[in-house]
Order: C-alpha cells, then structure tokens, then sequence
C-alpha cells in the first residue's frame, strides 16, 4: 500500500509537539501540503521547518491559534478559510486541565467546551463547503479511549470529548453521500508531554514517583509500552487517503490493546 497525498491541503490542530506534530509529519511525507495550527509561533516555524519536502509543489505554513480562547479562535479560522480550503482536517487540541468531577464548576465545564467541542464544529463547518463541492474530504478527530470507559481525574475532558463523538457519528451520516468521511481515533497512551503532565498531576496527587505511575500506566497495556506519535500519524495517513473512501462514522482504538482489558 503506497499512501499518496500529493496536491492535498492538510489542516492539522495541536501539531508543534507530541501527537499532532507525528501527524503533521506523516501527512507531508506523503505529499500533502500540510498547515500546522498552535498557540506558539517560535515552535510553528520550528516544526515547519522539519516537514519533509517531496516536491516542488509541495508547500508547508502554520497558523497561530489559540484554542482555550474561542472567540479569538473563531476569527482567526474564518479568517483563513476565506481565503483557503482544505481536503483533509485533522481536528486536534490540547486536553483541559485534570481534575475531579466534584472539583469542577459550571464555568470550567464551558471552558473545556469551548475548547473541546467549539473549535472543532467552527472548523469542520468552515472546512466542510470546499469538500461537498469537490465531492470528497476526510475529516479525522483525534479523541480519548475515556469516550469508551471514562478515566479518572480527566473529569472535564471525559464529559465534552463524548460529546464530540456522538456529533462525528451524526455529521458522519449528513456528509457521507458526498464522499466525505468522518472518523474518530481513541488515543491511548503515547509518548507526549500531555501524558508527561498527566502522570506528574497523579504522582503528586498519590504521593508517589513518577516512575512508579508510568510503570502501573504501561503494565496496564497489553504492549507494555506507551504509542509513539509517529504510529499514529501513520493511521491519519491511511484515514486520510484513497484507501479509506469507505470507512467513515467510525471511532478506532488506538492504545495497545488496552481497551481490550476494559
């Protein structure tokens, strides 16, 4: 299987660093001209910077956005689809802060929302008119095996995330007589700074090290090792691509085997 994406415009979320930075480069190693969004414009030109070139036509930009401020986000998004389009939208941002149901608010339930849920509807409503007209487009949500059995301490990211899942699976069934297709992937755990921070916040919490809740995190998983951000930027190339015309509406584990043990 030779995954090609040339003359494809890619338009990837969270992608300096960790998961979104392993996507971003899958994608432009298989030819699509690939747009990075995140928050930090010294890490953008830095990560652009290391996007493989295969061809003259191939071009590679960033967009600062700043997902946690949606109002600010929703401008800047309109901004550049009025003057862009895309073929394949890689909704992906960074997660809200842990946390315990009973430690949470209203108004951290709407932040979280806000960043979870707003930014990826404002960008696939924006990224959708481009791809009915072309007839074709691949849309990719990158979610959390939480959606499937809630993790602990993840009180606000448990609670929006699935919320994000049953709107793919509806948008998934409105779109696909346009040969557009709507999927999710369940990201265990991978090799990130997010799961870096997630563990530091439990072995505090728990009075522990830190090598002891990574070894408890990976013992859990039948692999017995955490992803790396390129295996996954290597199922967003297939979900991506020709190969996967008609595979849509769907939410794919990808985690080692560890939702098998749920």
């Amino acid at each position: 299987m030779n995954i090609q994406l040339f003359s494809k415009n890619a338009l990837v979320g969270g992608a300096t660093q960790g998961i979104g930075a392993g996507i971003a480069f899958e994608l432009a190693k298989c030819g699509a001209n690939v747009t990075l969004m995140a928050r930090n414009e010294a890490k953008l030109k830095d990560a652009v910077a290391l996007l493989p070139v295969l061809h003259d036509d191939q071009k590679h930009q960033y967009l600062v956005v700043d997902f946690s401020d949606f109002d600010t986000f929703k401008k800047t998004i309109t901004a550049y689809f009025n003057d862009h389009s895309v073929d394949i939208l890689v909704n992906n941002t960074n997660g809200p802060e842990p946390g315990l149901a009973i430690e949470k608010n209203v108004e951290d339930y709407q932040k979280a929302f806000d960043l979870l849920f707003k930014t990826v509807c404002e960008t696939t409503l924006l990224a959708l008119p481009h791809m009915i007209k072309q007839q074709n487009g691949r849309i990719i949500n990158v979610s959390s095996l939480s959606v499937k059995e809630p993790i602990g301490n993840l009180a606000l990211s448990n609670s929006i995330r699935s919320a994000v899942i049953a709107w793919a699976k509806t948008l998934s069934n409105e779109v696909a007589e346009h040969n557009i297709t709507v999927n999710n992937i369940l990201t265990g755990y991978f090799n990130t700074a997010r799961i870096q921070n997630l563990i530091s916040h439990d072995a505090e919490k728990m009075n522990v090290s830190v090598e002891e809740v990574t070894k408890t995190r990976e013992n859990k998983i039948p692999m017995k090792r955490f992803g790396k951000p390129e295996e996954y930027g290597h199922l967003v190339a297939f979900l991506a691509s020709e190969y996967s015309a008609y595979l849509t509406g769907t939410s794919i584990p990808l985690d080692g085997g560890l939702s098998n043990v749920y």
